[in-house]
């Protein structure tokens, strides 16, 4: 089938600048220490940033989720959300880019002056890296839609926060490798409960009798494309619940589809090798696709006006 993070190969990547600590170098060059903390254990905190149209689209949001998750392992950025903004606009502007550009912003404790993990052996401010790329997300996957398998990998709160968008990402990566040994292309993930939680990559939304569910979000990441499908949904009348709810209402779900920033909505056609629907895009997921598409315009025409 696809991915989630399938894209449209682009040349232009192969000479993109990437900004480090306020300089930008070329892509071939740019590198960080091997006793930086993100690369000795993962220790930071990073968002994915969407570039549509000359607009950061929902940056307030992405800045928010990534100083909260910051404060809640202690870690300074130093630089304020404003500062960091212009930082995230001086990348764009040095490559030249208006649309179709997803940015990774990753900000790690720092260098270290040996190798341990004690934020106390931290030397010196955090390291901020952006790297944008043109990036445009597959349309074959947005109507085709993905498969899911569930997997024995918990998600829940005993080793990290789940809700946190942190470097450290081994709890996704080892649901991700069990999707791929199982053939599919995500790994759908349950809480410590038994309740289905999330994918290793994105959030997940199912639809029962034009109800949508999802889940109550306290074992996994608070997706901002997650919560704008909440709000469309409001705003359209679809009735939409946070709650628990099991494998069995999935597998006799009438629709299933996950999202992300940088695909959107994804539906998902197949789980745990059983047919959703008539195993095509059902009809409200492409309903919400074309709302959230409707209001990404919307959102980077009032961002052209200011």
């Amino acid at each position: 089938m696809g991915s989630t993070h399938d894209y449209e190969i682009d040349a232009r990547n192969e000479n993109i600048m990437i900004y480090i600590d306020g300089q930008f170098f070329h892509r071939s060059d740019a590198k960080v220490s091997v006793m930086d903390s993100g690369y000795l254990l993962g220790d930071g905190v990073w968002e994915g940033i969407r570039l549509y149209n000359g607009s950061l689209m929902h940056i307030d949001k992405h800045l928010d989720r990534l100083y909260n998750g910051a404060k809640a392992i202690e870690m300074d950025i130093q630089l304020s959300k404003k500062q960091m903004q212009s930082a995230i606009r001086a990348t764009i502007e040095k490559n030249a880019m208006l649309s179709d550009v997803h940015i990774r912003l990753i900000v790690s404790r720092g260098i270290k002056k040996t190798p341990y993990q004690d934020p106390k052996v931290t030397i010196g401010d955090p390291t901020i890296v952006i790297i944008p790329e043109y990036k445009k997300a597959s349309e074959a996957v947005k109507l085709n839609g993905i498969t899911l398998g569930t997997v024995k990998t918990i998600r829940d709160n005993r080793t990290q926060d789940p809700r946190i968008n942190s470097l450290s990402k081994h709890n996704c990566i080892a649901a991700c490798i069990e999707a791929g040994k199982m053939g599919v292309d995500e790994g759908l993930m349950l809480d410590p409960n038994g309740n289905v939680s999330t994918c290793n990559s994105t959030n997940f939304f199912i639809v029962r009798n034009q109800e949508v569910w999802t889940s109550t979000g306290e074992y996994c990441l608070n997706g901002v494309t997650r919560s704008n499908v909440i709000d469309l949904c409001n705003k359209n009348n679809v009735e939409i619940f946070e709650r628990d709810f099991l494998l069995s209402d999935v597998h006799s779900a009438n629709e299933v589809f996950v999202t992300g920033t940088f695909a959107g909505i994804i539906p998902v056609i197949s789980v745990d090798g059983k047919m959703i629907g008539d195993g095509t895009r059902g009809h409200l997921t492409k309903k919400l696709q074309e709302w959230y598409a409707l209001d990404i315009e919307r959102l980077s025409r009032q961002e052209g006006q200011k």
